[in-house]
C-alpha cells in the first residue's frame, strides 16, 4: 500500500494512538520507509529514559536515543529521546519511537523540523476536510488524485477569499464558512462585452468584500495580472453587490 502512494520512500509521521509493534514490525520490513511517532510516557519509558546519557543542544534542551524493549514481547525498537528543563529535579522526557536510529543533527531535525510539520498538515485536514479530505470514496489512485487535485483548487480559492474577511470569519473551518455565508448567498450572472458580471444579493456589510471584489479586472491590472481567464474563453470576471 506504501509503495503504490510514496514508491520512492519516505519518512512517515503518526500520533500517539499508533505506536504498537504490528506497525513497527511493518516499517522494519521495509528497505525505504521510515516511521518516528511519540511513545506513551509509562513508566517503563521514562525509567528507561532517566538511565541514557544525554547530548545538550541548547539551553534546556537534549537528546539522546537508544534500542528499546517495546511492547509485551520486548520487541526492539529505535528510540529519540527528548529531555527539556535545566534542574535535573524538573527535567521532562518524552520518547519518539523510530524503525531508524540516527543521532545528533539527523535526530535534531526528525524533531525540531519534521516532527513539527504533522502538526501543519493535521490542521489543513481538519480545517478544510469538508472540501472532500474527510473521506475517500474510492480506493482508485486515479480517481482519488482527480478529486484531491479540485478540492486544492476549491483550497486555494477559499484560502484566498478567507483571508479577506475580517475575524472571527477568517478563523472559520471550511464547513462552518460554507453553512454561515455562502449558504445564504444569491447571486445572477450576465456578459457585459468581454466581461461576466456576477450580481450577489445577502452579502452582509459587516464582511467589507466590496473594496476587494468590484472593479476586479482593475484591481488585477494595478497588480500586474491578466484578469482575462483562459479557461472562460478569456473573459473577464468582475462583481457587484446588491
Amino acid at each position: 500500500m506504501m509503495k503504490g502512494i510514496v514508491p520512492e520512500g519516505g519518512l512517515f509521521m503518526a500520533d500517539t494512538e499508533h505506536a504498537a509493534v504490528d506497525i513497527f514490525k511493518k516499517f522494519k520490513e521495509t528497505e525505504n520507509y521510515e516511521v518516528l511517532m511519540p511513545m506513551s510516557n509509562t513508566e517503563k519509558l521514562i525509567k528507561y529514559m532517566k538511565g541514557l546519557k544525554y547530548e545538550r543542544q541548547w539551553p534546556g534542551y537534549s537528546l539522546s536515543s537508544g534500542t528499546y524493549p517495546f511492547g509485551r514481547n520486548d520487541m526492539l525498537i529505535n528510540l529519540i529521546s527528548q529531555r527539556t528543563g535545566e534542574i535535573k529535579s524538573k527535567y521532562e522526557y518524552k520518547g519518539f519511537g523510530s524503525t531508524s536510529l540516527h543521532s545528533g543533527n539527523k535526530q535534531m531535525k526528525m524533531l525540531t523540523e519534521d516532527y513539527p510539520k504533522r502538526w501543519t498538515i493535521e490542521e489543513f485536514f481538519n480545517f478544510e476536510a469538508a472540501m472532500g479530505w474527510d473521506r475517500a470514496s474510492t480506493m482508485n489512485l486515479n480517481i482519488r488524485y482527480g478529486k484531491m487535485s479540485l478540492a486544492l483548487i476549491a483550497q486555494a480559492a477559499t484560502y484566498q477569499f478567507r483571508k479577506k474577511l475580517p475575524r472571527p470569519y477568517k478563523n472559520w473551518t471550511a464547513k462552518h464558512l460554507a453553512d454561515t455565508i455562502f449558504h445564504g448567498i444569491d447571486g445572477d450572472l450576465k456578459i457585459k462585452k468581454d466581461t461576466i458580471i456576477v450580481t450577489l444579493y445577502n452579502i452582509p456589510e459587516k464582511l467589507k468584500l466590496k473594496k476587494h471584489y468590484e472593479n476586479l479586472p482593475d484591481k488585477l491590472v494595478k497588480e500586474g495580472i491578466n484578469p482575462r481567464i483562459p479557461w472562460l474563453y478569456n473573459f473577464k470576471i468582475d462583481f457587484q453587490f446588491k
